[in-house]
């Protein structure tokens, strides 16, 4: 064997254990803990409430910071009428949201959610005409009304609202605290007060123009099974303040709630499905304001490398014009190591 022989088999080795070196590592990457997809019902009036998405039960470690950044695309059309009411949402709302969590003390850990939104016409409307034509589904008479164009409207003998321009801006902050009571090796329970800053403006559909408050009961625990599957949940009540915006027609005592589980089916990935509902944000016979809203979610993640992770996930508001006809999200994680 000549040098140049010997050189090129030195340097095909070294290439060989060095990608080995780095697939051994990706296949040993510790996988973040099990977390909830971040939902959000997106709907102009729903969307603006204080409604808090589910969480996992713990807390971030005593001292140490978890980041969040959300992104949501949500693309609604809504036309309703009755004797004395009449409704029409159609649009597209974008929100991306920054949140950071941090560890007060074991057990003890605020979180902070810093929105922006963008109310618009958006451009998805030709691509859910063609679905809806490619299935033969009914699409409630979206395809009868002019494209991507932003009309939101309201009108009832107690008031209404209006909003045909786009807009753009901060959205509502929102903080709270959390506190889990009861833990053990799978499972946990935790209890979170927040509050919802009316920072964004109302005038825009940024946000409500009111300050909200919730108090929220939420479940973390591993499958009782040697199924990789962890459960979440969590139930609560808001109390929404006086909006401008909703003024005389406004419900300020919501419930809601949210089921969700996540199975780990390989060691970088999760395959999630949840629920997630809440009460009807309006006083109005109309059911795209007036009745109770219930999404359903299915999303994957990816945990790219240690204590990072990526969720890509739909929305479908299987209680039809409750939420957006379909929400496209993605979500980038940072979680510290326990």
């Amino acid at each position: 064997m000549n040098g140049f022989d010997f050189w090129v088999q030195t340097v095909r080795a070294s290439r060989i254990q060095t990608i080995a070196g780095l697939l051994a590592i990706l296949g040993v990457l510790p996988a973040s803990a099990s977390e909830p997809l971040y939902v959000k019902n997106l709907s102009p009036v729903a969307g603006l409430m204080g409604l808090p998405s589910q969480r996992d039960a713990q807390t971030t470690p005593s001292g140490k910071v978890a980041v969040a950044l959300y992104g949501s695309v949500a693309n609604d059309y809504v036309n309703e009428s009755s004797d004395t009411e009449f409704l029409n949402l159609d649009g597209e709302t974008l929100r991306v949201a920054l949140e950071l969590r941090y560890g007060l003390a074991e057990n003890w850990g605020i979180q902070l959610e810093v929105p922006w939104l963008q109310q618009s016409g958006g451009e998805l409307d030709g691509a859910i005409d063609d679905w809806h034509d490619f299935w033969g589904m009914s699409d409630g008479g979206r395809s009868d009304v002019p494209r991507d164009i932003l009309d939101y409207q309201y009108t009832s003998p107690a008031g209404g609202f209006s909003l045909q321009d786009d807009t753009s801006g901060m959205g509502d902050i929102s903080l709270s605290l959390n506190h889990v009571f009861y833990q053990d090796e799978s499972s946990a329970v935790s209890l979170a007060l927040g509050y919802k800053f009316g920072t964004g403006d109302e005038d825009e559909f940024l946000g409500s123009g009111a300050d909200d408050a919730f108090i929220a009961l939420r479940f973390s625990g591993a499958q009782m099974s040697n199924l990789p599957l962890t459960w979440h949940g969590q139930a609560g009540y808001l109390h929404a303040g006086d909006s401008n915006l909703f003024d005389g027609f406004q419900e300020q005592n919501l419930w809601f709630a949210g089921l969700a589980v996540d199975w780990q089916f390989a060691q970088r990935w999760s395959l999630i499905a949840q629920l997630d509902g809440h009460a009807a944000p309006l006083d109005s016979s109309l059911a795209g304001v007036g009745d109770d809203a219930v999404m359903a979610t299915l999303g994957t993640r990816w945990y790219f490398a240690p204590h990072w992770s990526m969720d890509f996930n739909f929305v479908e508001d299987i209680r039809v014009a409750t939420a957006p006809d379909v929400t496209f999200q993605a979500s980038l994680r940072y979680r510290p190591e326990s």
